[in-house]
């Protein structure tokens, strides 16, 4: 599991790779382009970016838009109120805003919520698909089962969409079989996704078997 950390500042960069390294592996950006860079090349559990990066000092915009793109989670780290982060950065909200300058713990306490959401629905995803009887058809073509503990089973059938085939929360989503296309996105099987809070329309040409987790806290 995979960490994208966007700092332009050297020693603070530093500094937050050392820390973030205890709970995951962590790339470093310290640019704009680096960070757009990383974010064609790999999938991360969660993209950590300072908002005031880069010439323009729109760097965290631009960095937040990709990656949303890319169905992977944004923190935002920000002197600003995380009142005043979500105006500068609307219509795109980021999951989560930290304040500068953060406690040790509150960095910790942010990787391990988007690390942990990843390794638990990696875990259901590994284990057994429920049995077909308890399922529940939401539309045609599109069956659902929700389990103690919150997970939410999906299956669509070949040439289906819904406007939301998950919690309506942020989430984790852990292809199990076949393929999903989420705005233009597209993950196979045994990959796993992130979807922010909002109307994510997805459909799938094959059909696929999903299994997905609300981000808690």
């Amino acid at each position: 599991m995979k960490v994208l950390l966007v700092e332009d500042d050297a020693s603070l960069r530093e500094g937050m790779v050392e820390l973030i390294s205890e709970q995951a592996e962590v790339r470093e950006a310290g640019s704009v382009p680096q960070a757009l860079a990383a974010l064609r090349e790999e999938l991360f559990s969660l993209v950590i970016t300072d908002l005031r990066i880069g010439e323009t000092g729109e760097g965290g915009r631009i960095i937040l838009e990709a990656a949303r793109k890319r169905l992977q989670p944004v923190a935002i780290v920000s002197a600003s109120t995380a009142d005043e982060v979500v105006r500068m950065l609307r219509p795109h909200e980021p999951d989560v805003v930290i304040a500068k300058p953060f406690q040790i713990d509150d960095m910790l306490g942010l990787v391990e919520r988007f690390v942990g959401l990843r390794g638990e629905v990696e875990r259901a995803a590994s284990g057994p698909v429920p049995a077909e009887g308890a399922w529940t058809q939401v539309a045609e073509g599109i069956r659902m089962l929700e389990e103690p503990g919150g997970r939410l089973w999906v299956r669509m059938a070949p040439g289906t969409s819904h406007p939301r085939p998950v919690h309506r929360g942020g989430t984790g989503v852990m292809l199990v079989e076949g393929s999903l296309e989420v705005e233009g996105e597209r993950r196979v099987a045994r990959q796993y996704f992130y979807l922010s809070a909002g109307p994510r329309e997805a459909r799938t040409h094959e059909g696929c078997l999903a299994v997905s987790l609300a981000l808690r806290g």
